[in-house]
């Protein structure tokens, strides 16, 4: 080990490894100048469309911002937080590792064998367009998707990109509604709380908006786990709750989301969600068992039975009967509706996301989707929907 002096030689060696391909990062820590709640820098060299930036992530007590910039910006940068803002820093090569810290008025700087190898430069196209950054994230590495270093580990790529599929498809109607809408907001059967973990995260850190998000979970040690991240990643309007759909009061709910409720939990998800007056209903429905049943016990004949008359295509044309059921009565009750792919079909066949958004409706309008949705039942010898049964509009 060999000790050295002087931010100065730091900043050399910092500079001789971003010119010569090697360097890795650089870690800032014992934070001493104004900027309240912030921690950590993390500095990382990145490539975004071809060009070489360093990629800063501010780590402050309740979220982190990253910012990009170019590589001489980023020297310049370097230097004013090694000289006014932090006590300690550590820089990885792949040839060593630095680690400059302060003592009382003096420094030093001591030289170690490198412990990051690799390349130095990531691309970062992608990343960017992201609207969930991995870096920096406690509860990404909680949720075993990335390491301690924001590296998303190969066997949770297709979840962290589902993720921010799921992020994207949110964030524009979200931001659509006037600022500070969203209040509250209950995930029903949220598992693992990957997908509420992250809402959190965009609606607390990105929007900076004053929520509290519930994950609602049976599993009670699933709750558990979740609360423990929760509180690590010191996410102080999230928790999670055991529960059921049913059981939950959703009264003065903002947002619903019920992701793969099996059946009719999806309509009583939804249903709950149109008593609230919510302002945003998120489902992924599954199963779909309920019409499949009546469609069989109904035996229609009609220009369809060629095709229902195959089990196969039964089960696909009973998933798109319900769903489409579904969406007209949301929109009976003033919601704009929107069916889309969540996520691609190579990982699961339930790939539909039913998004309503709480608009007005007329009587006229309300009038004609009785019809549709009366006609569409006959059509296919439905006796009743789950849904619309809920809702009353059976009657």
């Amino acid at each position: 080990m060999t000790e050295l002096s002087q931010p100065g030689v730091f900043l050399a060696k910092v500079d001789a490894a971003l010119d010569t391909g090697t360097f890795k990062k650089i870690t800032f820590s014992n934070y001493i100048g104004a900027e309240p709640e912030l921690k950590n820098i993390y500095v990382r060299l990145v490539e975004i469309k071809r060009t070489a930036m360093l990629s800063f992530t501010y780590r402050y007590k309740t979220r982190d911002i990253v910012k990009n910039f170019p590589v001489v910006e980023g020297r310049a940068m370097l230097r004013t937080h090694v000289a006014e803002d932090f006590k300690a820093a550590t820089m990885f090569s792949a040839e060593a590792d630095y680690v400059l810290q302060g003592r009382g008025q003096g420094w030093t700087l001591k030289s170690l064998p490198a412990s990051m190898a690799g390349v130095s430069i990531a691309a970062h196209d992608k990343q960017k367009a992201r609207k969930i950054d991995a870096n920096g994230k406690q509860y990404l590495v909680d949720l075993k998707l990335t390491d301690s270093e924001g590296q998303v580990f190969k066997n949770a790529q297709d979840k962290f990109k589902q993720i921010n599929q799921y992020i994207e498809i949110l964030s524009p109607m979200i931001t659509a509604l006037p600022n500070g809408s969203i209040k509250r907001v209950a995930d029903m059967g949220s598992g693992k709380g990957y997908l509420t973990f992250a809402l959190y995260d965009y609606l607390s850190n990105t929007l900076q908006q004053s929520v509290q998000v519930t994950g609602v979970e049976y599993r009670e040690d699933l709750v558990t786990l979740c609360n423990q991240i929760a509180a690590s990643a010191g996410f102080s309007g999230l928790d999670f709750v055991q529960g059921s759909i049913e059981g939950y009061d959703t009264a003065g709910l903002d947002m619903l989301i019920a992701l793969h409720a099996c059946d009719t939990a999806t309509d009583d998800a939804i249903y709950k969600g149109i008593q609230a007056g919510a302002q945003l209903i998120v489902t992924a429905p599954c199963c779909h068992k309920q019409i499949r049943r009546e469609m069989t016990k109904g035996k229609k004949v009609n220009e369809l039975d060629l095709i229902t008359r195959h089990g196969i295509f039964l089960e696909r044309q009973a998933e798109m009967v319900t769903d489409g059921i579904r969406a007209l009565i949301m929109e009976y009750f003033g919601y704009q509706t929107k069916v889309m792919q969540f996520i691609s079909d190579q990982h699961t066949p339930k790939n539909v996301l039913i998004v309503g958004s709480k608009g007005t409706v007329g009587e006229r309008e309300q009038a004609e989707i009785l019809q549709k949705i009366r006609a569409t039942k006959e059509f296919f010898g439905i006796g009743y929907h789950h849904l619309e049964k809920l809702t009353g509009l059976d009657r």
